[in-house]
């Protein structure tokens, strides 16, 4: 018989392993990435650079994370839609759908500065986007609409990205600022853009990444069903991982796998891997078990937004340099190598995330859009 060790209590009708996936995914970017950073001028290598994003065509490491965030929202969504559409019916699910999505848009306005600075779409803005468009579909359509809204969105950004020419480049142009894409951010995007006069989070991009949380969608539907056994479920995802991988990097002979455009093979590809985490999560954690080990990761997924914000704006390095900065830090660089300071202070910035989402944690305190 296998051994169980349980991991603290959850809030009913949780999926652990989703939480634990999710806070596994923020731990890169509140903590992880600057540690690597620093590992990488301690040892001399290039670790942090191979990590890192594609300067355009292509995929790194850290191309992943973004992607990953939105494949969940999509798996999550199904299970908090269903008991909102069971206990408001479904007008009052897309109020509360549409409420979330504005709020969480509204903090990505903040987040990047608000009217000091008017970066109208971001990581949050678009995220906000996706649960809205995904949510919606839960709500209104079946299994079959929303298969055809994901193929339609992905097969229509793919042939207006082709077919449709923009002045000075042509049609089916994927160079950076020689695309529809960048096009239209340049003419209709206002306020300020992260790539001078387009951005990556642009405006038609939207639309293969609400295809992308609908593709978590179907992930997560699949493991709301009653009639697999766990077994089943894992191989169903991860069968599904590797037909998504094959058939992105399939097109990718032709509709290139670049970030920035959020092509639909980057989504493809991207989705694919998402589903083969979340099995493999899902494998360990909840069929056989085994949660003890993703205790802090389950920390951060509950309150990923929190410490996504905390972490901006509150100077956790400040803290970190207190105890290994200054003739401390100079002192350990010569004794040990150079550099070796800044790791102790990155290790310091992720132990002090780690505290404060287990404060939060303990306390039962879950801030969420």
């Amino acid at each position: 018989m296998e051994s169980q060790v349980n991991a603290p209590a959850q809030p009913t009708g949780r999926l652990l392993s989703l939480d634990a996936l999710r806070g596994f995914d923020m731990f890169w970017i509140v903590g992880m990435e600057e540690v690597f950073e620093a590992l990488s001028v301690v040892t001399g290598t290039h670790l942090a650079k191979s990590l890192d994003h594609a300067a355009w065509v292509g995929l790194h490491f850290y191309d992943f994370i973004f992607p990953l965030f939105t494949f969940i929202i999509g798996v999550s969504q199904v299970f908090s839609l269903r008991k909102s559409v069971e206990q408001d019916g479904k007008m009052g699910a897309t109020m509360k759908v549409l409420r979330r999505g504005l709020i969480l848009f509204f903090l990505g306005f903040l987040y990047y500065g608000g009217v000091s600075k008017l970066r109208w779409l971001g990581v949050l803005q678009r995220l906000a986007i996706c649960s809205m468009g995904a949510g919606l579909c839960i709500i209104w359509l079946k299994t079959k609409g929303r298969v055809v809204v994901c193929a339609s969105t992905l097969i229509g950004y793919w042939a207006l990205l082709t077919f449709v020419p923009i002045p000075g480049a042509g049609a089916g142009n994927y160079a950076e600022g020689m695309n529809l894409t960048n096009y239209l951010d340049k003419m209709y995007l206002p306020g300020f853009r992260w790539d001078g006069d387009h951005d990556p989070e642009g405006m038609l991009s939207t639309l293969p990444a609400i295809a992308q949380c609908l593709l978590g969608v179907f992930a997560g539907t699949l493991l709301m069903r009653k009639d697999l056994d766990g077994k089943r479920k894992v191989s169903f995802l991860v069968m599904g991982g590797v037909a998504l991988i094959a058939l992105g990097f399939l097109w990718s002979l032709q509709f290139p796998i670049i970030k920035k455009l959020w092509t639909s093979t980057f989504v493809l590809v991207t989705s694919g891997v998402g589903a083969i985490l979340l099995a493999f999560f899902y494998h360990i954690i909840d069929v056989k078990g085994y949660n003890r080990w993703c205790t802090p990761f389950v920390w951060i997924g509950m309150n990923a937004i929190t410490i996504y914000f905390v972490h901006s704006f509150f100077n956790f390095a400040k803290l970190g340099n207190g105890f290994f900065g200054g003739e401390v830090g100079e002192w350990l660089d010569r004794l040990i190598a150079p550099g070796f300071s800044h790791l102790l202070v990155s290790l310091t910035v992720l132990t002090l995330v780690f505290l404060f989402v287990r404060f939060l944690y303990q306390r039962k305190l879950f801030i969420r859009v």
